[in-house]
């Protein structure tokens, strides 16, 4: 039988943040970065934002090109113009 695609309803979805995986990565990558106490949130934060403005973006690609489907075009098409509205 194949699985369904919508959460069932006792599946509990987690809704903190992964603060030990975040901050593990930055002293992988950046171990002489010094962040304040909540410095990993807001970084978390800023990507799940940047995330949604991805997809809003990319719906709006697809819409445009009368395609009921989001393709991997429509995302790049998006990240470019949002990497360059965020530029300053």
């Amino acid at each position: 039988m194949a699985r369904s695609a919508t959460v069932s309803q006792r599946t509990k979805i987690k809704r903190t943040a992964p603060r030990g995986f975040l901050r593990r990565v930055f002293k992988r990558y950046k171990p002489h970065l010094r962040l304040e106490a909540r410095g990993d949130l807001l970084v978390h934060l800023s990507c799940l934002l940047f995330i949604r403005r991805l997809a809003e973006e990319s719906r709006t690609n697809a819409y445009e090109n009368k395609c009921s489907i989001i393709n991997k075009d429509h995302v790049v098409d998006a990240a470019k113009v949002i990497l360059k509205k965020s530029r300053g």
